[in-house]
């Protein structure tokens, strides 16, 4: 893969992710009709976990995630457990499409972090109109339906940002710390790890007894898009980079507006017409600079993901030349 453009099995992890993580908006709100946020988290990472953990015990890898364990920790803290809480507690007064626009800010988070690295290559022309066409794009989707109408809550607001942010940093704690690690392992532990830390708070929060719909939007949560997405989230670090792998969050408003147009009939506005081709070119300029094809040159990914400088190549040795040979008294060669 190089780091002008993504390869097809980029664009197809890509496209992936838009639906995978674009679907937990309409999820989510359905969950907390009668879970409290931390039961949700709870229940969420360890309905994952217990799904991944026979597979990640056969292949090894939890052996191997725990040789480096504070890392996974770290992951798991700052991929899930806060941004699951923050979400949950959001989306009680935020709608999920202005949910799904904040959250949109990731990839500029990300390029900050990555040019705050000395990563120069976010500051490419194309990619940063891409970056910011796309996120036009997602407000004219979100405003569309005037779900961005009336009063908004400030602090639901700030909450939803701050996931942003916590959403910018995991990729690169994953690309730099446990980019050797195997990572239904990393994914699992770290599941567990959050699942049986929020285990506690939530049966001191859980009041009421939840509805069907909300168990079945929580057994979804924890299967769907949790551990299949998070598998193929790393495989999309992996695949484009810790940059770009977080541009999906572009199309995910997009998403939750089909699903609600699906699911609860909601019309389909002219801004989502006109929006939703704003988010896909966006995200093409920003993910490939505007190239149709990526150019067979160095592998910029491999620097990407360890934010190292790739060394000069090693001049030829040139070996001291020879001085005159010396003869032993008897004209052999002398081995001094």
């Amino acid at each position: 893969m190089s780091g002008t453009g993504f390869s097809r099995r980029g664009w197809l992890l890509f496209g992936a992710m838009c639906l995978l993580w674009g679907v937990p908006y309409l999820l989510i709100s359905v969950v907390v009709e009668s879970f409290s946020p931390p039961a949700m988290v709870a229940g969420r990472t360890l309905i994952a976990a217990l799904l991944l953990l026979p597979f990640a015990i056969r292949s090894g890898a939890i052996k191997a995630a725990w040789k480096h364990w504070p890392w996974v920790l770290a992951f798991g803290l700052v991929e899930m457990a806060g941004p699951f809480l923050l979400l949950g507690h959001a989306e009680q007064s935020l709608p999920s499409g202005l949910t799904g626009l904040l959250v949109a800010t990731v990839p500029l988070f990300a390029a900050l972090i990555a040019l705050g690295g000395g990563d120069r290559g976010v500051l490419r022309p194309a990619r940063l109109i891409g970056l910011l066409v796309g996120f036009v794009g997602v407000g004219v989707v979100v405003a569309g339906p005037g779900l961005t109408g009336g009063k908004v809550d400030l602090f639901a607001a700030g909450e939803v940002l701050l996931v942003a942010v916590l959403y910018a940093t995991a990729p690169f704690i994953v690309a730099r710390k446990l980019g050797h690690v195997p990572s239904i392992g990393t994914i699992t532990l770290a599941l567990l790890f959050i699942g049986i830390l929020y285990l506690p708070v939530a049966l001191l929060t859980q009041h009421q007894v939840p509805t069907v719909p909300s168990i079945a939007a929580l057994i979804a949560l924890g299967v769907i898009c949790t551990a299949i997405a998070f598998l193929a989230f790393f495989a999309l670090i992996k695949e484009v980079g810790p940059v770009r792998a977080p541009l999906f969050t572009y199309v995910n408003p997009v998403i939750a507006i089909i699903l609600g147009a699906i699911v609860l009939a909601e019309p389909l506005t002219p801004g989502l017409l006109v929006g939703f081709p704003l988010v896909i070119i966006g995200c093409w300029f920003a993910g490939t600079g505007g190239r149709l094809r990526p150019k067979a040159a160095v592998d910029e990914t491999a620097v990407e993901l360890t934010a190292e400088p790739v060394p000069p190549a090693a001049a030829p040795t040139r070996r001291p030349a020879a001085g005159p040979e010396v003869r032993t008294p008897d004209g052999s060669p002398s081995t001094e």
